[in-house]
């Protein structure tokens, strides 16, 4: 089911004035009415059907497996890079980065199943996010999930065209992997940091397509299981048998007294 997230209606209401204006605009320099709301009847429903079209919001179903990392967007895979993560993962870890075209679905989803553990807005730059640098210095919005195998960072990066990013997580919220947690809007960048002692295999590389919620691109490695201590039974201690009890008769004082009398 393709469904339209609400953030469509400010735009909507947006173009349809642009096109007002533009109506009243042309019936200055028109000599009727006819031409004017023709063409505002065009542009009103072109506008408003990409904006439908842009803000869709299909319905998917994240497959329950714990050991993958998910896409967080639909769009290409830009590159794949084992980078240093100073700020939240303290170390190094494989970027994955996923570029969104103007017609690419922009709502992000959730890389793995845990709780948000951080989540804030970056104000900065707007480089084109192909650069290396727009991951440290573009607006954008980071997105911290932790469960009880890895920390994932989710960073929302603006370019030049995108203007909003939004993200609907709040601090401490639990999230299901595949689950809503923002948009940006009008193409813009997607990096997913995972920490490189966990990462077992990549599973997409550069120019491949995927979809946020549905295509796996990170598979971690197995969760390691508690080592069960054998532990070893004392030394047996010697037992030094006890010397046999004999039994001696002693005799009674009364009845040696009896015998004497």
């Amino acid at each position: 089911m393709n469904a339209v997230h609400p953030e469509v209606w400010p735009h909507i209401y947006a173009v349809l004035g642009i096109v007002a204006v533009l109506v009243l605009f042309l019936r200055l320099i028109a000599k009727s009415w006819r031409t004017p709301l023709l063409i505002g009847i065009n542009l009103a429903i072109l506008g408003c059907a990409f904006m439908v079209y842009f803000f869709r919001d299909p319905e998917r179903s994240t497959p329950d497996e714990p050991e993958l990392v998910f896409a967080g967007a639909d769009g290409k895979i830009m590159s794949v890079q084992n980078v240093i993560e100073r700020n939240h993962l303290k170390g190094e870890a494989v970027r994955v980065s996923i570029f969104l075209s103007l017609l690419d679905v922009h709502v992000n989803r959730a890389p793995i199943s845990g709780r948000v553990i951080f989540c804030d807005y970056f104000p900065g730059k707007r480089h084109f996010t192909f650069l290396e640098k727009s991951s440290d210095e573009n607006q954008r919005s980071e997105i911290v999930i932790r469960n009880n195998r890895i920390t994932c960072l989710v960073t929302q990066i603006v370019g030049p065209i995108a203007r909003r990013i939004v993200f609907w997580v709040r601090l401490g919220q639990g999230v299901q992997a595949g689950q809503r947690i923002g948009m940006m809007k009008f193409g813009s960048r997607l990096d997913i940091y995972v920490p490189a002692e966990m990462v077992q295999e990549v599973l997409v590389k550069p120019g491949d397509f995927v979809q946020a919620g549905l295509t796996p691109v990170i598979r971690l490695k197995p969760e390691s299981s508690p080592l069960q201590e054998t532990i070893a039974p004392p030394d047996a201690e010697e037992v030094i048998p006890l010397p046999p009890i004999t039994e001696t008769e002693a005799p009674l004082a009364a009845e040696e007294a009896e015998e004497l009398e």
